[in-house]
């Protein structure tokens, strides 16, 4: 039947993106590299240098993940076929939506899966650290703020990424001068680096009584969250610790008492701040790694020898150089400047599918 041989041609053409996957992957690597850790952590010595352990289970864990998946999806592809040629047979009609619907899946986990093998980073497999700050514009900037905050909070529950927020700061009338979130789960930080950059909001401002259109924008910061086995050195001269009260929600223990903590790297004028957890202790801690994994991240992105050779970060978000915009009137459309990918449902991508611009861009990042 015709609807069928359309459906199997659309499944067909997937075929080759399927198998180049396959070959990236490396199945035979990902089988070797399984056995291989479950061979090593069977040793007696094996604990005997946790850090060496750790990281050759981390990998294995990587590599079962790695190869579930694309087993997943080629039984998919498979079942799938399968169905099409039944029915096809018994000229069964009632199965077209669903198979179109699943021919669908295939596709965008398929792309997934092949964006992922761009994820090549020393730290693309690691936790996601995403601070946004209001740019100019009063209330209007502040509200723009709470909604990318939204927007990446529902990306992440997309992926299956827990999200948990480190600090805020209230707009003064509505929305948030500030947040800093952690995004939780394999490949957070591969998947958002690219979404450092300022964004730009056009639309008819609800908090304006003339219904005038307004610009506004906010920037985005995402390093990766990088664990203790990484050692930094960092001077305790060179760390200003301030204490405050917590501003919001968190119960009566954290408002009552100045339990939030704000660090500031005095030679380099870098600020991060922590109050959602239920110590000062444990607020530090956390303020005290997203230092270092910022200085990181710096010290890596300006091939830097040392920590010690910042001497200073740009503190200013320049209005000119945003990496998307995203327009609710006079027409919808979202665009990245950067590749030129493009959205017309601004809604969908308000509401976290970003998907299609992350993977253009790491794609971009990749021919480059």
């Amino acid at each position: 039947m015709v609807q069928f041989e359309e459906l199997k041609s659309e499944l067909v053409s997937l075929k080759p993106q399927l198998e180049s996957l396959k070959e990236a992957i490396n199945i035979k690597h990902l089988d070797e590299e399984i056995k291989n850790a479950q061979e090593k952590s069977s040793f007696a010595d094996f604990w005997d240098d946790p850090k060496n352990a750790q990281k050759i289970l981390s990998k294995a864990s990587c590599a079962k993940a790695k190869l579930s998946k694309f087993i997943a999806l080629e039984k998919s592809y498979n079942d799938v076929s399968d169905l099409i040629e039944i029915c096809n047979m018994e000229e069964d009609l009632s199965l077209v939506q669903d198979i179109k619907s699943q021919i669908k899946n295939i596709s965008v986990n398929l792309e997934n899966q092949i964006t992922a093998t761009l994820l090549t980073g020393e730290y693309d497999l690691n936790n996601a650290i995403l601070t946004f700050h209001a740019g100019a514009g009063g209330t209007e900037a502040q509200d723009w703020v709470e909604m990318l905050y939204r927007m990446y909070s529902r990306f992440a529950e997309r992926h299956g990424y827990k999200v948990k927020l480190l600090d805020y700061l209230d707009g003064e009338e509505a929305g948030l001068k500030s947040a800093s979130i952690l995004i939780e789960g394999e490949n957070a930080y591969g998947y958002l680096k690219g979404e450092s950059g300022v964004h730009r909001l056009v639309r008819i401002s609800p908090f304006d009584s003339s219904g005038r259109r307004h610009t506004s924008f906010a920037s985005i910061e995402a390093i990766p969250e990088i664990d203790d086995k990484i050692n930094i050195e960092i001077s305790p001269d060179d760390i200003q610790m301030d204490v405050f009260r917590a501003s919001g929600a968190g119960g009566q223990h954290v408002n009552k008492t100045s339990s939030a903590v704000r660090l500031t790297h005095i030679p380099t004028g870098i600020v991060v701040a922590c109050q959602n957890e239920r110590s000062q202790h444990q607020n530090r801690d956390m303020a005290m790694k997203m230092l270092k994994s910022k200085l990181l991240e710096i010290k890596e992105r300006e091939h830097l020898e040392k920590i010690e050779d910042i001497k200073g970060v740009q503190k200013e978000i320049t209005w000119g150089s945003q990496i998307r915009s995203y327009i609710f009137m006079p027409y919808t459309l979202v665009k990245d400047h950067r590749t030129g990918c493009e959205a017309g449902n601004v809604s969908a991508v308000m509401d976290g599918e970003i998907d299609d611009f992350i993977n253009s861009y790491l794609k971009f990042i990749i021919n480059a």
